[in-house]
């Protein structure tokens, strides 16, 4: 006989297996407490109603009086009263119902005042009430009994038809469970569809109606879906720029060197430019398609950081100061991949570097909502209030005189614009540019 095979790691055999046992475990406590439950309710009853033979005995010893023994008589009204066992000591006389069982029962005769106990013996088991009394200045003591085997017999077959009720319920709780479950794990198998038609291209999001602790699973996800989208737009963009960019150069170039014209510095030094340009424009598509972005779940320490690029700008420009000003912990980090913050501050602060007299200040601190403000100013020239707006433009250059191509603030723009962040230009205080980043946290 075969068996299909368990997945341990199931996330049904784990519900199963431990609903399975709770639900066990419930049953099988509450089968032991009824067992236990039942036996002292049955002797509390038997034990109440020899309490009441047992008063009402002593009330007529009280009333009739007359000797004890004849309590004993097969027609005395004690043998109608008493269908039970008892003993009956008054002074030094001892009476028995059943001489067999005075002599279990006689050490019983001297003890607490009133109390309820069971006696066994060979193999019988009895149930004894014990009463104190006083008859005609003479102290008595009478213990009333019943046989408690048949009792206990009866409460027994009881108990297993009650276990086997429970049984019946067990294996009904199981197939509720098993029901319940797999009635549950639904949304999750309509997950596993729609993920596998996104594979398959058919879906672009996941819409689906789950209970409410798949929610930030579902946001989570889609999520990460949108980052595919828009990585996989960003690298089409990419190489669509590249070809468009590099086509009409290179086209140039190939003729150039497959004329038969001779190649003279003036015409050298155009395909020099042609060439560098292309080369800027290959790395700037390069940097751009390294972008993280916000989906990488990375995060940076930006005090370290900060202060690993400042090192860096002081050895590039050893006649500029480069100032660190920070308002955060040393230990704060930010949802920012780490290369993508060095990227965004080391164009800022290679740009003040290359245009600074002598100062570069650079300040970080966080905003009332906790976002990140990092702020690079600097003394030089500065840019005129018309031209602000045209900074950060792809390939737009301000002034020549100063090596570059005129891509590193666009760069900037676009990698603050994929962590929804912002880009200002303004006159610095020193007569420089001051370029501020804002970061939302």
């Amino acid at each position: 006989m075969s068996f299909l095979p368990v997945d341990r790691r199931s996330l049904r055999f784990s519900l199963l297996s431990r609903l399975g046992l709770v639900a066990l475990l419930v049953v099988g406590v509450t089968w032991l407490l009824h067992g236990i439950l039942l036996g002292d309710l049955a002797r509390e009853f038997l034990g109440d109603r020899l309490r009441q033979e047992a008063r009402y005995t002593l009330e007529r010893l009280e009333r009739l009086g007359g000797p004890p023994g004849q309590w004993l008589e097969s027609d005395s009204l004690a043998s109608e009263v008493f269908h039970h066992l008892y003993v009956l000591r008054v002074g030094g006389r001892i009476s028995s119902s059943h001489p067999n069982w005075l002599l279990p029962l006689e050490p019983h005769l001297d003890g607490p005042d009133a109390r309820l106990f069971e006696v066994q013996w060979q193999g019988r088991q009895l149930l004894v009430y014990r009463d104190t009394f006083e008859l005609d200045g003479e102290p008595g003591v009478l213990l009333v009994g019943e046989d408690f085997a048949q009792v206990a017999e009866g409460l027994d077959t009881l108990h297993w038809w009650v276990g086997g009720i429970a049984g019946l319920v067990l294996m009904l709780l199981i197939l509720m469970n098993l029901v319940a479950v797999n009635r549950s794990l639904r949304p999750l198998l309509r997950l596993q569809s729609q993920l596998a038609e996104f594979q398959a291209g058919q879906r672009e999001r996941l819409d689906l109606d789950s209970p409410s602790e798949l929610d930030d699973l579902l946001i989570q996800l889609n999520h990460f879906m949108d980052e595919l989208q828009r990585r996989l737009q960003r690298s089409r963009e990419a190489v669509a720029n590249l070809s468009h960019m590099l086509q009409t150069p290179l086209a140039a170039v190939t003729q150039v060197l497959r004329g038969r014209r001779p190649i003279d510095d003036q015409r050298r030094q155009r395909m020099l430019e042609r060439l560098e340009d292309m080369q800027a424009q290959l790395s700037s598509e390069l940097r751009r398609a390294r972008f993280a972005g916000p989906g990488s779940a990375q995060h940076a320490v930006v005090a370290r950081e900060a202060g690993t690029l400042i090192e860096m700008m002081r050895t590039l420009y050893p006649d500029k100061c480069f100032a660190l000003d920070l308002k955060l912990p040393p230990e704060h980090s930010v949802a920012v991949e780490r290369q993508d913050l060095n990227e965004m501050l080391g164009i800022v602060l290679d740009n003040a570097g290359k245009w600074a007299r002598a100062h570069v200040s650079c300040r970080i601190a966080l905003d009332s909502g906790q976002g990140l403000t990092l702020e690079v100013t600097d003394d030089g020239p500065g840019v005129q209030a018309s031209a602000l707006s045209q900074l950060g433009e792809r390939g737009k250059r301000l002034d020549e005189s100063t090596p570059g191509h005129g891509l590193g603030l666009a760069i900037l723009k676009q990698i603050v614009a994929q962590y929804r962040g912002e880009v200002a230009f303004s006159a610095s205080n020193e007569g420089g540019l001051c370029v501020r980043i804002a970061l939302p946290c």
